[in-house]
């Protein structure tokens, strides 16, 4: 099985990448998606943030408070180690079994989206990392669209590496500043192997 790492810069176009694989029938895991369900009231997850972060980081239902997580979090890098020391390995733990779970059931090829990979180590256990990219001025449009204030967009960005490192570790970069359609297109080439080059890497970024 052939496994893609995605990766990218926040509000680069990552999760729309992972609904248009998945449209195609492509298994598709996000690493985003996996870190709240490990936050979930009940969960071994949540009750250590609680313990670390104080009550205050709870709702009053016992729900993850993720604003002020993220509050504390992005202003104290020791802070957000501690965070990253308790979900990153149990996402791994999760992504990396669903991935088996893929090969045993004899899928071609299968993606995780992981906003972190780099960062974290885990390029070596992709086939192939594709980075999602787009200029600057759309990436903040979008963080702007979503509510951002300049002081959360620049600490989200300084807990990245730079998009030009990431884009130099990657095998593919697809552009996302553009139309959906050539959105999903250089995605379609470089997953399903069109105009794939036989060292397992495009003649460009797609």
């Amino acid at each position: 099985m052939r496994l893609f790492g995605i990766t990218g810069g926040v509000g680069m176009g990552k999760s729309t990448a992972g609904q248009l694989l998945a449209q195609h029938g492509l298994a598709v895991v996000d690493t985003d998606l996996i870190a709240r369900q490990l936050t979930e009231p009940g969960q071994p997850a949540l009750e250590e943030i609680a313990h670390r972060f104080g009550p205050q980081v709870l709702s009053a239902d016992g729900q993850l408070n993720r604003v002020e997580l993220a509050r504390v979090v992005f202003a104290d890098d020791g802070a957000r180690a501690d965070l990253e020391e308790i979900l990153h390995p149990r996402i791994r733990a999760t992504w990396e079994a669903e991935a088996e779970s893929w090969r045993a059931a004899g899928r071609d090829c299968g993606a995780i989206l992981i906003p972190l990979l780099f960062e974290t180590g885990a390029a070596p256990r992709f086939d192939a990392v594709i980075c999602i990219a787009c200029t600057e001025a759309s990436q903040l449009r979008r963080l702007h669209a979503r509510g951002w204030t300049e002081d959360q967009i620049r600490q989200r960005l300084a807990a990245q590496w730079p998009l030009e490192k990431k884009i130099a570790l990657s095998d593919f970069v697809v552009w996302t500043d553009t139309t959906l359609e050539a959105h999903a297109a250089q995605l379609e080439r470089v997953v399903f192997q069109r105009q794939i080059t036989s060292s397992g890497a495009s003649d460009a970024p797609a």
